[in-house]
């Protein structure tokens, strides 16, 4: 019997394009949605945007459009990704539908008849500059359990806490950079500390649904935690559900001015896209989530765990609602050593910039399955093995078998396929030694042939394929499936070369020639099967050539016959080149320099006087110095420049200096540059260095240090 499915991936946030993150999520869950409709199973796969919240307002707002409108624009460019890399959602929707907007109400009515929804008046952060009430990744600062810095105001991208924001240590508003006030509101909570809950989630996330290592993490909060008012107490805390206006989102039933907090509605969005596929269907939604055979998983990044396995299982039982049955987690996508990407730095990874230079999509979705695994990892992009994995393995493995294979039985077989050895091969021919003609030997001035070569059979694979790898694709374990399916390639390959069809076909045996090369295109169109659901175009290309009807996983045990014709064949790949790598990768182009000095940079344009008075340089002491956590260049630097408070500064310099040897020097700041927000926090100011105007060169990087007797606070003239 098949299998019913419903199976999402997170819904993107709808304030810009998708990123290679997006599309590695997106190949993940389409190779098994694809693996799981070869087996004949029923899957509706569907997405959404994410399209509420306070990001969207300012960005509107900044663009000079309404959200709706915002929201729609970035939708449209949608289509170009997902059809690019072969992605294959049912259905893309909005969390601003009309049937989210229906769900999240209805869902938000059941909580509130089954009391898990608590009114209380909380003091909530205030931005005194922007006049308005900050939501929570709008407020940032210290971790209040793991002390990790620039930490979003609702859980810890570091430790996965989950806490107010009133809990975070020194709090700034992320939109001004101004200190927030608190001030009275009144908030909805979802009662995620009753006993039900805690109860039911303690159970749901260790009975099998998570890997091992997400389960584990998960069960850390149910322990101890730390109250606003610093109270201790056991088990989950309240989880807010309300945001003031302004805010963009979905009104809270029978309480004006107050909206579901984005994270409410934008699960809710799974069900709301599926609802609108089926009703485009004319399917009853309702009966389809009342099947008891239904299954229900969702693909997400490790950094939403906390909303997936504690806030979203307990709406849905709480309300009524099927759960899920699986929470597939996995982890980020680096660039060779682990560092993340960055356009600005030319280590980015632009998934139109890819499609744009004409590198197959397929190319991207192998390299991601051959390194993807059931654990939430991150996996590294390294152009090198990229290349490598593409060149040697897919094309010089898989693909090269139906190449060599196709033109033996289109000479031999004019096409058609015969897997009759015919007589076994006379020991000794009357034909003179050919150099080229390596697989025979010269005896008695005659040639001789090979008797282990003769009696070569063709491996059996499909038993491997059918159980070990279906049982790996199964469980998301792609890169042992990928490596199985490898081993299997070169086991077919090493048949072909040993038995060697072009020495047969010389020494006159082409029926046994024919032979071989046609148990390698069944071989192939065996192993095209399994590599079907991550090479969706190339397989159905290899179908073309194949001429057959079926290329699901049942039909591996109904091999071609005997008088079976191929069409002809045409390559299936080509390999990458180191010029398309390159341009990959290039980093933004810089203006071409005009004046040179030896250090090979060029000189800035002339200024005046004037101009240079404006720049205010001090001597400043490093009281600390510490690395910063998520970035490989960065140090963070504590300066005393004079003023009776320290400065925090940021500075690319991680790569010349080990914190340690810089704390209690002096060097020379720009203390009247205006601040700037970073990822990492607040930089206030800007440490002087010199260094080669080409980062490649191997010249270092010199952080200036005045003469001894130079003071913090000194003005450099």
């Amino acid at each position: 019997m098949s299998r019913q499915l419903f199976v999402t991936t997170a819904l993107p946030y709808a304030n810009g394009k998708f990123h290679i993150g997006h599309i590695m999520e997106y190949i993940q869950a389409d190779i098994w949605v694809r693996f799981q409709r070869m087996q004949g199973n029923q899957v509706n796969f569907v997405g959404a945007d994410d399209a509420h919240g306070a990001p969207i307002m300012i960005a509107a707002e900044k663009a000079g459009v309404t959200p709706q409108q915002f929201v729609a624009n970035i939708a449209a460019g949608r289509k170009e990704y997902l059809d690019g890399f072969h992605i294959s959602f049912d259905n893309w929707s909005s969390t601003d539908s009309p049937e989210n907007h229906e769900l999240a109400r209805q869902i938000y009515r059941d909580l509130k008849a089954n009391d898990l929804i608590d009114v209380k008046t909380i003091e909530q952060f205030f931005d005194p500059e922007k006049n308005m009430f900050l939501p929570d990744r709008y407020i940032k600062g210290t971790c209040p359990k793991c002390g990790t810095k620039d930490q979003y105001g609702d859980n810890c991208e570091n430790c996965g806490a989950v806490y107010a924001p009133t809990d975070l240590i020194n709090p700034y508003s992320a939109l001004s950079g101004a200190t927030p006030v608190l001030k009275n509101s009144e908030h909805f909570f979802f009662k995620l500390s009753d006993p039900r809950c805690v109860e039911f989630l303690q159970e749901w996330t260790q009975d099998g649904k998570l890997v091992p290592e997400v389960a584990n993490k998960v069960k850390e909060w149910f322990s101890v935690r730390t109250n606003p008012d610093g109270s201790k107490s056991e088990g989950l805390g309240d989880w807010d559900i309300s945001r003031d206006a302004p805010y963009f989102g979905i009104e809270i039933p029978d309480a004006p001015g107050k909206y579901f907090y984005v994270w409410l509605d934008a699960p809710v969005g799974y069900l709301a896209s599926l609802k609108n596929l089926l009703e485009k269907r004319g399917e009853s939604f309702e009966a389809y989530m009342a099947q008891p055979r239904l299954e229900q998983h969702h693909f997400i990044g490790k950094d939403i765990v906390t909303f997936h396995t504690l806030f979203w299982p307990a709406m849905l039982k709480f309300s009524g609602r099927k759960t899920p049955d699986k929470i597939h987690v996995h982890g980020f996508l680096t660039v060779n050593n682990g560092e993340k990407m960055s356009k600005s730095r030319g280590t980015g990874l632009d998934p139109l910039k890819y499609l744009s230079l004409g590198m197959n999509p397929e190319w991207l979705r192998y390299y991601l399955a051959a390194k993807l695994n059931a654990k939430n990892e991150d996996i590294a992009f390294n152009a090198d093995d990229f290349m490598a994995r593409v060149n040697s393995d897919l094309i010089g493995k898989y693909i090269n078998i139906a190449s060599r294979a196709a033109k033996f039985v289109s000479t031999l077989g004019n096409g058609k396929l015969n897997f009759n050895y015919g007589e076994d091969v006379p020991e000794i021919f009357e034909q003179s030694i050919s150099e080229d003609v390596p697989s025979v030997v010269a005896y008695e001035g005659k040639v001789a042939f090979h008797a282990e070569i003769n009696a070569m059979t063709p491996p059996n694979i499909s038993n491997e394929l059918s159980s070990e790898v279906r049982s790996l694709l199964e469980a998301r374990e792609y890169s042992k499936a990928v490596r199985t399916i490898m081993d299997l390639t070169d086991q077919v390959n090493k048949y072909f070369d040993a038995s060697a069809p072009w020495t047969l076909a010389k020494l006159g045996n082409t029926m046994r020639a024919l032979a071989v090369a046609s148990h390698c295109i069944e071989l192939f169109r065996q192993l095209t099967i399994a590599m079907a659901p991550i090479l969706p175009a190339t397989a159905s290309a290899a179908q073309k050539f194949l001429n057959c009807t079926d290329l699901s996983w049942n039909s591996l045990a109904a091999p071609l016959k005997s008088g079976h014709s191929l069409n002809g064949y045409e390559h299936l790949m080509q390999r990458v080149t180191p010029e398309q790598l390159d341009a990959l990768f290039e980093a933004p182009a810089s203006p071409e320099p005009e004046r040179l000095i030896p250090a090979g940079e060029a000189l800035a344009p002339l200024i005046t006087i004037d101009d240079f008075a404006k720049i205010d340089l001090r001597i400043a002491k490093i009281v600390n110095c510490e690395p910063v956590e998520g970035s490989v260049k960065l140090l963070r630097l504590t300066l005393d420049v004079g003023e009776g408070k320290t400065r925090n500064v940021f500075s690319g310099i991680a790569s010349a200096y080990k914190p340690e040897d810089l704390i209690g020097k002096h060097t020379v700041m720009v203390a009247n540059l205006a601040p700037r927000k970073m990822k990492f926090g607040i930089s206030e100011g800007m440490v002087l260095a010199a260094s080669h105007g080409d980062e490649k060169a191997q010249s270092g990087i010199y952080v200036l240090e005045p003469s001894p007797g130079a003071l913090p606070g000194m003005r450099v003239k």
